[in-house]
This record gives C-alpha cells, structure tokens and sequence, in this order.
C-alpha cells in the first residue's frame, strides 16, 4: 500500500513538474511573431510521418541511422512493458498484463531483446561521441552543457537498459522459486544469461534487487520526462509538430515582406491593395528572438545538435565561423534568456541590453553563408537555420546600412543600372558584338 502511494505521488508531481515547464516552453516560442502554416494538411502528414516516425533523412547516414534505428524503435516500443509496471506500481502487482499467455511472453521476449537494441545502440553513440571522436561532435559550440548533455542521457540509458535486464533476471529466480508473488510469467531471451550469477542469492536478497531495480526504471522515466525541457533531447516531443509545420516551398524561395511589398508592387500594379499600415512603424528584419516566427523558434527547440547542418555547410569545412547548429543553439539559449527575464518581471520582458545579433551571433557568421541550403537539406528534423539566417542578415542591410563592401557595390549597380554589373543599361548587349 505504502509502495502504491510513493508511486503515485511520484506519478502526479512528474507530471505537475513538466506541465510547469512545457507551458514556459510553449510560451517561449510564442514570443515570436504569429505566421499562419495551414496549407496543404495533407503533404504535411505526409511529410511528418516519412520524416519524423519513419526517420526518412536518417539513412543517408548508415552508421548513425541503424544506431539511431535501434534506440527510437526500442524507446516507442518498451514503453508498451513501462505501462505494464505503471499499472503495477498503482495497483501493487505483479506483471498484470500475464493473463495474456503466450502473446505476453512474445512480447516480453521481444522488448527485452529491443532492450538490448537499445542499449548497444547509445553505447555505439557513447563511443563516436568519446573514442571515434566524430568531427561534427567537436565543433566549440558543443563545450561544456552540449556535450555533457549528451552524455548524460546515454549513460543514464545505459543504466535503465542494465537495470530491467538485472530486474528480470531477479524476478525470473523468483518465479523458478515459485515465491507467492512472482507468478510465473514472461519469457526472458536476454535476461536469463544472467539468471545463474543470481540464484544463489536468498529470497530477500532476490526481492531487493529486483525492487530496486524496478523503482530505479520508474524513478529514472520521471527524471526523463521532467530533464527533457532543459535538454537537446526535447526533440523526442517536438520533431512531431516541427515537421508538420515544415516550409514545404521549394529551397531557394524567400519570402518578401509585406511592408517591402506594399512599396514595391504599386509601381508595377496600380491595382495593388496595401495590406500594411504605414502609420505603424515595422522592424525590417530580425534583431532578437522576438523578430522572430514562432516556427523559427519551435526550429530553435527541435534541434537535435547532431551537427550533420554543420558537416554539410560548405562554409565551414572551408573554415568560415560559420556553423548552422550554433545558429539554432544560440537561438534557443537567448529564447531561454528571454523568458527567464519575462519569469523575473512578472510575463513582461524588460530590456537587458542585449539582443540575438550581436551578442550571440555575429555579422561574420552570417556573412559567410552562401545560401545553399545545404543544411536545410541535411538536418534529420526539417528545421530552417537558413530562414534566421537572411532575416538577421535583412537587418543588417535594411535597418543599420551595414553590409560587405562587394555587396554595397553590387546594391549600387542595381540600383543605377538595373543589374549587379557597372554597365549602364544601353551597353549591356555589346558582348553580342565581340
């Protein structure tokens, strides 16, 4: 009884505790400006359930997507045996899905060797982040929280994943044992290699290990659930809607704002109705997180940090500061910054002085891109560093005159000769006559 109430204690504040924090986080990425992405519900569900459940972009990599095959199939599935102990830690039972025979042994025999899937999958992780030492994962931006993040989740996955193989094992030397309430149940492929480093063991030494073993798995899918907001990991929740809403014009397309429009299409379209006011003054571009879209800032959340952006930039692997990741990691840490200070002032943000250009990221970085897409392309959840990218850059141009000499020169030309080059319309077809 007393085991059942600790449970569900644990059960309610978990949930309370990460209610708290995906409220924050939903308020968050609502600090970006609304934009409407509702066409075309269809090809989004398409593209959400080839992207994000069938891991579609994993397998252009065939190390990395097997791994992660085997820990994404083996985290949804086990899940179905994480129900099974929640209802025994509510009820204090034992295994209470067993009146379902033999399905149910095929079915532990099956998680359990998901199980191991899982576990030889975050230690492959483990060993590419730490002895292969993967380039992508050594980029500066990954010092400090980043990388210990990542090696804490793998860690504790490999904790939880020896934890249920040593529960079973206990619980199967129960069962052998026939101890009241150990009933048989279950079959136990991984689990029983280890039945006989266990069975001289008393009854209560058995029972220990198990129950122990048993509340370290409950007590560790709390943690989980409630370190998720503060990890890379959050994408586990958030890849579902990312993909949904992901831009699904064709890369190249930028879009045009509307107050830039309002100006430009009259002088082409005297029929042109204005969807701006005049009277009310726009930011041209983005300088902070609040310049921003919503989207851009769920893109900001859902970043996994795998870096394959990163790898792919061709920018970066000729040595420019350029890195997509930290444009999305820099996006998410002054998010996080930015609603701190709205917790301090009571939902208001106050201004701290600092903005997203500048204090995070740099005109250099951006700059230095070319506007390939190529990390658009590469990233494995849909997310768009590319859109924050030009926007900043617009900023930059529209709002403080600051651009690249090469660019200033070329803005001259089209402005005065109608094309980027330094001839004057009426020449511009003598090379027919060289």
């Amino acid at each position: 009884m007393i085991s059942s109430v600790i449970f569900c204690a644990l059960f309610i504040f978990s949930v309370w505790f990460f209610v708290r924090n995906a409220k924050k986080i939903r308020r968050n990425i609502f600090i970006g400006h609304d934009v409407l992405i509702a066409d075309n519900q269809p090809q989004r569900w398409k593209t959400m359930l080839r992207v994000a459940v069938g891991q579609g972009k994993m397998v252009s990599r065939p190390i990395s997507a097997f791994l992660h095959i085997l820990v994404y199939v083996g985290f949804v599935l086990i899940n179905v045996e994480i129900l099974e102990m929640f209802v025994d830690g509510i009820f204090n039972t034992h295994r209470a899905f067993a009146g379902a025979g033999a399905v149910y042994d095929v079915l532990i025999g099956f998680f359990e060797l998901l199980a191991l899937g899982v576990f030889i999958g975050v230690v492959g992780f483990w060993l590419r982040r730490n002895v292969a030492k993967v380039k992508r994962f050594l980029n500066s931006e990954l010092d400090g929280w980043p990388r210990l993040d990542a090696n804490t989740i793998l860690i504790a996955e490999m904790i939880l994943m020896s934890a249920l193989m040593l529960m079973n094992a206990a619980d199967q030397n129960l069962q052998l044992r026939n101890h009241p309430h150990y009933h048989h149940a279950g079959s136990f492929p991984v689990s029983s290699f280890f039945v006989d480093s266990l069975s001289g063991l008393s009854d209560g030494s058995l029972i220990g290990i198990e129950r122990v073993c048993w509340w370290l798995h409950i007590i560790g899918i709390f943690a989980f659930l409630n370190y998720l907001p503060y990890s890379k990991h959050l994408h586990i929740l958030l890849a579902f809607p990312n993909t949904f809403f992901s831009n699904l014009k064709e890369k190249g397309w930028f879009n045009s704002p509307a107050s830039v429009t309002d100006v430009v299409a009259p002088n082409f379209d005297p029929s042109y109705q204005a969807v701006t006011d005049p009277a009310v003054p726009v930011r041209f571009g983005v300088k902070d997180v609040m310049d921003l879209s919503w989207k851009n800032l769920l893109d900001a959340y859902t970043c996994t940090e795998c870096g394959r952006c990163t790898s792919a930039c061709p920018q970066n692997m000729t040595g420019k500061k350029l890195s997509p990741r930290k444009i999305m990691m820099d996006t998410r840490d002054r998010m996080e910054e930015v609603g701190r200070n709205m917790d301090e002032n009571k939902g208001v943000f106050v201004d701290d002085g600092k903005s997203l250009l500048g204090d995070y990221i740099t005109s250099e970085e951006l700059w230095a891109c070319n506007s390939c897409n190529a990390c658009v392309q590469e990233c494995p959840v849909n997310i768009d560093p590319l859109a924050i990218i030009v926007d900043m850059r617009r900023f930059l141009v529209m709002e403080q005159s600051q651009a690249p000499s090469e660019l200033n020169g070329m803005f001259s030309n089209i402005e005065n000769n109608g094309a980027p080059w330094q001839f004057s319309p009426s020449e511009r077809a003598n090379w027919i006559n060289s």
